[in-house]
């Protein structure tokens, strides 16, 4: 007889698909709580549509075809927190100090609404007041020619930002003189970037949507489409319904991957029914992933022998390096270790390699559940092992697919938002402009912090986001920002890293993805690259929040003319027409021929992708196969009371930014602080559902804890715990990361879990 469990407040199964429903009510609430009612149909109705613009959500791609309706749940969530009728006015701020808003959740700073004018804070007051542009960028350009070297500057890029603003941001800060380029990717997927170079010569995936059509399994490996990538649950709901086998590899068992109600599909909304997606679900262990391939990949090796024509030999030899040392690593590996690790029986990756052999056809797709880890990179290589192994690149209905964050974080890498630009990328630049770019490294997102932390850099500049809440560590990060000269936000609405002020700080209003941007030649579209190398154009409609807003690339244009008076780029003339910015990308960033032409195409263009026609440009010519040694993606800490800590997003949330309050489909409603535990972990502990525990971290040497936090029972891997970020930052020490990448290893922190002291 199961256990009986006490009520917990805000903790209450729900026992509906994912979508379904469910959604369409959620969608009814954001645009309700946003938005004017009356705008807000035909704001959603132009998400994603070729005369529209791009959600300012995740990177999933556009159906080539396109229906009323192109937008998810968390879509319109995006789109109303963007477009919401709510301000926040030099009059609310003189009301409240800086101090008294640090006190807010970042949910309720967020709520207050859009900026309307540029904003310096006056540390007299404790406040942020209102400035004209001029005087912004004035005293912004005078501080940065002030400081004694331009690596002591941090250029932050957010993924939200388009190619036309990343473009020019990079050109700004090399013409001023560093390559320190933290971005969000460093934080999430720096891992595929870093990882598929190596394997396949280039760090994107290589599938097209069209590929799903052609599949015929579906491996996927540490994502929550349901949540993060609802746009996909359509794929899934396709292929699950054509019988294609999708086979599942996470720690918590995600309602969306069990079942989906596609809210488009007229039977299931009129009959309440939903689709099974996971044909198959492995609950892995956190960290457990390069264990489970590594399973995988023997078990194939052990049907080859036995039955012949299972590893594809003939593609491995053409167009592979590496395979021997790969195979004889995967041989000496043992069972038990493999077991032992993933957390996954012997018998269960041999059904998974069974599978993998009889389908001709294979994506695996796979997210930060897999990249955010001490070895992330390590075992992105390993998923291309695994399709290289069969040869499933360059045919329809194969290859790999990272489902990558933000709308237009990769497309920020492709322009140039990178710490370590090629010489080749950096000479075009010196072609085109005449000034001369450095050579020397950059700083990534976390040694950018450590050097802030350290003293050594003394100012940020942030293209959007919430650097210092996104990053690991609040302890060290937060004192970090304030001890700074100057840090400088372009954003839409308030956070705590706008509000964390250094010396003299700015926070500069910019348009949204859905506002209207007019320049001097009238209308201007920008564009975004999506997860599958689609760059298409984005253009907004609705009325700037407020007639003081500039767009990023204006903003961008005008610190970089204050900041640079010798400048030999034509700033005013680039920002008076956003074609010519393309004019300029287009010569110096590879792929973008007639740039300006194909993306007046409905759907835009795909950048080059040289794997899908085999070719491999890595040093060798060939696609490399790799050596993961061991079986341990993060550190090895001994001791039976450890648990790893995965810090998770909310269903009401899209990275830093909490749209509400409510988790959904794992049945939390109102509340963050919950800790999700399999039972067989509370009974080794003394612990119920609902008590309040402490977690403290085992590997920092500090003394990094989070406290008064509710656990509760969950259906997660034994071994895992689950707990909300970015609250539970605290818990991950900020040299915790991938050396390889530089990606903090949120996925995975040794901790242990006791009953709280202040219960």
């Amino acid at each position: 007889m199961p256990k009986k469990r006490r009520a917990v407040p805000g903790v209450r199964s729900y026992d509906g698909p994912a979508g379904g429903w469910g959604a369409l009510k959620a969608t009814a609430i954001s645009v309700r709580t946003q938005m004017d009612t009356l705008e807000a149909p035909a704001t959603l109705l132009r998400t994603n549509q070729p005369d529209g613009f791009d959600c300012p959500g995740c990177a999933w791609p556009d159906k080539e075809h396109h229906s009323t309706f192109q937008f998810c749940e968390n879509g319109a969530k995006a789109v109303t927190w963007e477009a919401t009728s709510k301000r926040v006015t030099p009059e609310f701020l003189a009301q409240h100090t800086v101090s008294s808003l640090l006190q807010k959740t970042d949910f309720e700073l967020e709520g207050y609404g859009r900026l309307t004018h540029p904003l310096a804070y006056d540390p007299g007051t404790d406040t942020l007041r209102a400035v004209e542009w001029d005087e912004a960028f004035n005293r912004i350009g005078e501080i940065l020619r002030g400081m004694l070297s331009p690596d002591q500057v941090e250029f932050y890029t957010s993924g939200r930002a388009s190619n036309e603003a990343a473009w020019l941001f990079q050109l700004f800060a090399r013409e001023y003189g560093t390559n320190n380029f933290p971005d969000c990717s460093n934080m999430c997927h720096e891992a595929t970037s870093v990882g598929l170079p190596r394997s396949i010569g280039i760090g994107k995936g290589t599938v097209s949507l069209d590929d799903f059509d052609d599949a015929q399994l579906i491996i996927s490996i540490g994502h929550n489409p349901g949540t993060n990538h609802p746009r996909m649950m359509g794929t899934l709901h396709e292929l699950a319904r054509r019988n294609v086998p999708i086979i599942v590899f996470n720690p918590l068992r995600e309602r969306a991957l069990e079942r989906f109600a596609d809210p488009q599909n007229v039977i299931e909304m009129a009959t309440y029914s939903s689709t099974d997606i996971a044909s198959t679900y492995y609950q892995v262990k956190a960290g457990g992933d390069a264990a489970a391939l590594k399973g995988i990949m023997k078990a194939l090796l052990v049907l080859d022998e036995q039955q012949g024509d299972i590893i594809d030999h003939d593609f491995i030899a053409t167009h592979t390096q590496g395979f021997d040392l790969s195979a004889a690593d995967l041989a000496a590996t043992g069972w038990q270790d493999i077991e032992n690790e993933s957390g996954l029986t012997r018998q269960q990756l041999a059904a998974v390699a069974a599978a993998y052999a009889k389908s001709s056809a294979t994506i695996v797709t796979y997210g930060m559940g897999v990249t955010q880890h001490n070895k992330g990179t390590a075992t992105v290589r390993l998923i291309a092992d695994l399709l290289l192994m069969r040869g499933n690149f360059g045919k329809p209905g194969a290859g790999i697919c990272p489902l990558r964050g933000h709308s237009n974080v990769q497309g920020n890498r492709t322009v140039g938002i990178t710490e370590k630009p090629s010489k080749a990328f950096l000479a075009q630049l010196e072609k085109v402009f005449g000034f001369v770019p450095p050579e020397q490294h950059g700083h990534d997102a976390v040694k950018a912090m450590q050097s802030m932390v350290d003293g050594t850099s003394r100012a940020l500049i942030c293209l959007g986001g919430n650097f210092a809440v996104a990053l690991p560590d609040p302890e060290k990060c937060f004192p970090a920002m304030k001890a700074l000269e100057l840090s400088v936000h372009i954003g839409t609405k308030l956070n705590r890293s706008h509000l964390l002020v250094a010396r003299e700080s700015y926070i500069l209003p910019c348009l949204g993805r859905t506002e209207l941007d007019t320049q001097a030649s009238g209308r201007q579209a920008v564009t975004v690259e999506d997860s599958m190398s689609m760059v298409h154009a984005s253009s907004g409609k609705l009325k700037p929040a407020s007639p003081l807003l500039r767009s990023e690339p204006a903003i961008i244009a005008g610190l970089a003319s204050a900041v640079l008076p010798e400048t030999k780029v034509p700033w005013a003339e680039l920002i008076a027409d956003y074609s010519r910015i393309r004019d300029l990308i287009e010569k110096t960033v590879p792929g973008f021929d007639n740039y300006n032409q194909r993306i007046a195409t409905p759907g835009g263009f795909r950048m080059p992708l040289p794997p899908t026609e085999l070719k491999w440009p890595t040093d060798s010519g060939k696609a490399m196969f790799s050596v993961f040694n061991g079986v341990h993606e993060d550190a090895d800490v001994q001791g039976d009371d450890v648990l790893r800590l995965i810090t998770l997003r909310s269903h009401d949330q899209y990275n830093t930014t909490v749209y509400a309050m409510d988790d959904r489909y794992r049945g939390v409603f109102g509340r963050r602080d919950i800790l999700f535990m399999n039972d067989v972990d509370l009974d080794k502990r003394g612990l119920e559902h609902g008590d309040r525990v402490d977690i403290e971290t085992v590997v920092s040497g500090r003394k990094l804890r989070l406290e008064n936090i509710t656990v509760i029972a969950y259906n997660i891997a034994p071994g895992s715990v689950g707990a909300y970020y970015p609250e539970a930052n605290i818990l991950v020490p900020l040299d915790y990361i991938d050396k390889e990448s530089g990606t903090p290893s949120y996925k995975s922190v040794p901790v242990r879990v006791v009953h709280s002291a202040s219960a």
